[in-house]
């Protein structure tokens, strides 16, 4: 007998009137990641083999707690795979927010970025999942959120504020 593992692989893309650069800097500088999506600090060291980090902010935490969530200080770990600015970075990914994430492991994201004119670009994020992943398949879709159990939109929302962002100067919620 023979198994077939499923694959979850999710694919998400939207179109920004920005630059690659201006695109780069928003996945990749921590001021501007605690400006969108479920804000937090992202700092890469853009090599590979380095580390990637993704700090809670306090207020994050404070609503975490709140809501029965208490969080850790990093919510987010991996490992920068590859990074050619400002077309495509490749990293491993865990979410360290729910014992559930933690053991099902890291997971794979590849954001590339591509102009489409010279003020405008394709962002395109590939997070690379499979049938040990079901929690972070499910959260990274946004499906939880429809189904009333929170952790927001998953990617789409996140790339939704990001675009927003960097068109208008202020997130979705602002």
């Amino acid at each position: 007998m023979t198994t077939t593992e499923l694959a979850t692989t999710q694919v998400f893309r939207v179109y920004i009137k920005a630059t690659a650069e201006a695109i780069w800097q928003a996945i990749t500088d921590p001021e501007w990641t605690n400006r969108y999506g479920y804000t937090g600090y992202a700092n890469f060291d853009l090599r590979p083999g380095g580390a990637y980090t993704v700090s809670a902010n306090e207020e994050f935490k404070a609503n975490a707690a709140a809501a029965g969530y208490p969080c850790p200080d990093i919510v987010v770990d991996g490992e920068v795979i590859e990074a050619d600015r400002p077309h495509k970075l490749v990293v491993t990914w865990r979410l360290l927010m729910d014992p559930t994430c933690i053991a099902e492991g890291f997971t794979r994201i590849t954001y590339e970025i591509k102009p489409i004119s010279e003020t405008a670009c394709s962002l395109t994020l590939t997070h690379e999942l499979d049938s040990r992943h079901p929690t972070i398949s499910a959260l990274i879709s946004g499906a939880t959120d429809d189904a009333g159990a929170g952790g927001g939109g998953g990617h789409a929302w996140v790339l939704s504020d990001l675009k927003s962002l960097l068109e208008t100067g202020t997130n979705l919620a602002g």
